[in-house]
Parts: C-alpha cells; sequence; structure tokens
C-alpha cells in the first residue's frame, strides 16, 4: 500500500490561499487608508477586559476622537474627492467580504 500526494493540487490550494489572504488584507488596508482620507477616521471606545495589559480611559478616548475630527477638518481634499475616498473605501469593503464569502463558497460547493 503506498500513498500518492497530488502535488499540483497541493501548489493550487497554496497558491489559492496566499493570493486570497494577500488580497484580503491589501484591500482591507487600503479601505482604511481610504476611510481615514475621506474624513471618517474609525474611533474605538474604550472597553474594560479583565486581564488586560493596557486599558484606554473615556478621557484618552475622547482626545482620540478630537484629534481625528481636527485631522479631518485640515484635509486637503474638497468635498467631491472625500466623497469619492469614502466610496472607494466602500468598495474596498465590499471586495474583501466578496473574497471571503467567495471563499466560503468555494469550500461548501467546491470539490
Amino acid at each position: 500500500m503506498s500513498v500518492a500526494i497530488d502535488w499540483l493540487a497541493f501548489v493550487q490550494v497554496f497558491a489559492a490561499a496566499l493570493i486570497g489572504a494577500t488580497a484580503i488584507v491589501t484591500f482591507y488596508a487600503l479601505g482604511l487608508r481610504l476611510l481615514v482620507r475621506a474624513g471618517h477616521a474609525p474611533v474605538v471606545s474604550p472597553v474594560e477586559f479583565t486581564d488586560a495589559i493596557t486599558v484606554i480611559s473615556e478621557k484618552e478616548a475622547q482626545r482620540a476622537a478630537k484629534q481625528a475630527a481636527k485631522a479631518a477638518k485640515k484635509s486637503p481634499l474638497t468635498d467631491v474627492q472625500k466623497r469619492i475616498a469614502l466610496f472607494g473605501a466602500y468598495g474596498c469593503f465590499a471586495l474583501c467580504a466578496i473574497a471571503v464569502v467567495g471563499g466560503i463558497l468555494v469550500i461548501i460547493i467546491g470539490h
């Protein structure tokens, strides 16, 4: 009894996983970049964790939100450019979602 490994299939799966992961990370990072350029910097409110090393206080979160608002006001982009950047960010996030759903469908429906 011998075990045969289909190396071509292994390489195909490896390449698909590498390309998919790279595409998702790239589009997500580009989406965040465009979101910030559009003046919508994501600010996360502080959360209390029981085992956290560092917890952001409410004051620090307010300061970060104030800095984000100040940076959005100083943006050199026009309103039209900001709107285009915002739609681009939403498009990048949509591409990330499509890639994830497509990968799940390939796993479920595929071979």
